[in-house]
């Protein structure tokens, strides 16, 4: 915070600087506003709906989420890409983006309904599933999110993001004191996607102007679902990996093997913030460096690889370690069946950063067009190795191979696309010497 706050009164006769340092500023704000609240939420609602009703409720939510990318269909980056170009055609664009966004988003409901109704065998699970699939169609509202993101004006973002954080919250708080059933929190996120879309709009209305100005047009319709399918397919792809394993601890094991591990995935989703940190803080850094002398950049590059990846595997290791105490002071002793999933798990975060910052280097140098192989390459390993190790290990061996998929995905799988092959050889010399680049880390300055 002191460096944003230099930074803004450093450059206070450059408006386009404090822009940025503000939006920084709130993107930081909200990131942590909304580390603690998903922490809190999710150990209250844990322990008070056990194992097996906290399995199935993330159960509900990954499956629809590895439906939900239908509904965004890689347009987000496009739309931004385009407001930020063309900002005098905002209305029509975010008109066009909205009502592609509402089609898909009604298709998907469709889609995730009929899939749930043909293969869920549970009429219970079945109804928590479609009352879930409600929230995609809120989704749409995030062209607004996209807008303000285009203007670099996330100030207005975040604030719809704390606000819907807080809410959220209390009304959590509610239903445990009331004792409300397990459909009462589902439906409970559907209304958080609903506050988040009425923010949006709130936001829109009192500093861009109103919906009622935005206008749809065939031609950018056809322009952007042709610029965004690539996206779409990759992102389908990587979405696929990241939530298919617990569907598939789901089905194959029980709900409450799901417990455990969402449990257990989500401090190593926190702790991914402080590697995601550096990675948006240097990656400007590095497109100057390359602008200016392509060795130097190339050394940085390798600096900044080395010394994420290492960052992360000492988190590991102290992950590691405390992970009974972790457990049992958060989630209590119902779920210490987490710990040894945990204690796997942990490693993941190393191998997700370097895939991560390798794929950040790919997008400076202009070289994401084979993105869409890492994550197939991650899909059929996550789905094969999950289907032959679970009947024999258990949930344990998701956690092994989710760490695995990673290095495919992110690391082996660039050996064999030749244009990849330079980062391969960087991530080797990485996880060879990159211990002695941790000291090192004030050179990217």
């Amino acid at each position: 915070m002191y460096i944003i706050d230099k930074l803004k009164n450093k450059n206070n006769s450059d408006s386009y600087k404090a822009k940025v340092a503000k939006n920084i500023y709130w993107a930081l704000i909200g990131k942590i506003v909304s580390m603690i609240t998903s922490l809190i939420t999710g150990i209250l609602i844990a322990r008070y709906l056990g194992p097996e009703q906290y399995g199935l409720m993330n159960y509900v939510i990954n499956f629809v989420c590895l439906f939900e990318i239908l509904s965004t269909f890689g347009l987000d980056n496009i739309e931004i890409r385009e407001e930020a170009k063309y900002s005098e055609k905002k209305n029509i664009i975010i008109g066009t983006a909205f009502l592609l966004r509402l089609s898909l988003s009604i298709i998907s409901i469709c889609c995730i309904i009929t899939i749930a109704i043909l293969f869920e065998s549970n009429t219970d699970t079945m109804i928590l599933i479609s009352a879930y699939s409600l929230s995609v169609v809120f989704t749409s509202f995030n062209v607004i999110r996209n807008y303000f993101t285009s203007i670099v004006k996330n100030e207005y973002v975040e604030k719809t993001a704390i606000t819907r954080n807080l809410i959220s919250i209390i009304i959590k708080f509610f239903l445990v004191f009331f004792h409300a059933p397990l459909l009462a929190f589902v439906l409970s996120f559907v209304f958080d996607a609903m506050i988040t879309a009425q923010g949006y709009l709130l936001s829109y209305k009192y500093k861009v102007g109103h919906i009622k100005d935005w206008k749809f047009d065939r031609t950018i319709a056809f322009y952007l679902v042709k610029q965004a399918f690539p996206l779409m397919l990759s992102g389908a792809a990587a979405t696929f990996f990241l939530r298919i394993d617990q569907l598939m601890i789901g089905n194959m094991i029980d709900k409450t093997a799901v417990g455990y591990f969402s449990t257990a995935t989500k401090f190593v989703e926190i702790l991914l913030f402080f590697p995601n940190i550096i990675i948006q803080t240097v990656s400007p850094i590095l497109v100057r460096i390359k602008s200016t002398n392509f060795t130097e950049y190339r050394q940085k590059s390798q600096l900044f690889m080395d010394a994420t990846f290492y960052f992360c595997f000492f988190m590991s290791i102290l992950l590691c370690l405390i992970s009974y105490y972790v457990i049992y002071l958060t989630f209590g002793n119902d779920y210490l069946s987490a710990v040894p999933i945990l204690q796997v798990l942990a490693f993941k975060l190393p191998f997700v950063a370097l895939n991560v910052v390798s794929g950040q280097i790919m997008i400076i140098d202009h070289k994401q067009k084979y993105f869409v192989l890492r994550s197939i390459a991650g899909c059929i390993f996550c789905v094969l190795g999950n289907y032959l190790l679970i009947p024999e290990y258990g949930v344990l061996a998701v956690a092994f191979v989710t760490i695995i998929t990673q290095i495919v995905a992110g690391f082996l799988v660039h050996a064999f696309i030749p244009s990849y092959r330079y980062v391969f050889k960087m991530q080797i010399n990485t996880m060879v010497y990159g211990w002695k680049s941790m000291l090192k880390l004030k050179q990217l300055k």
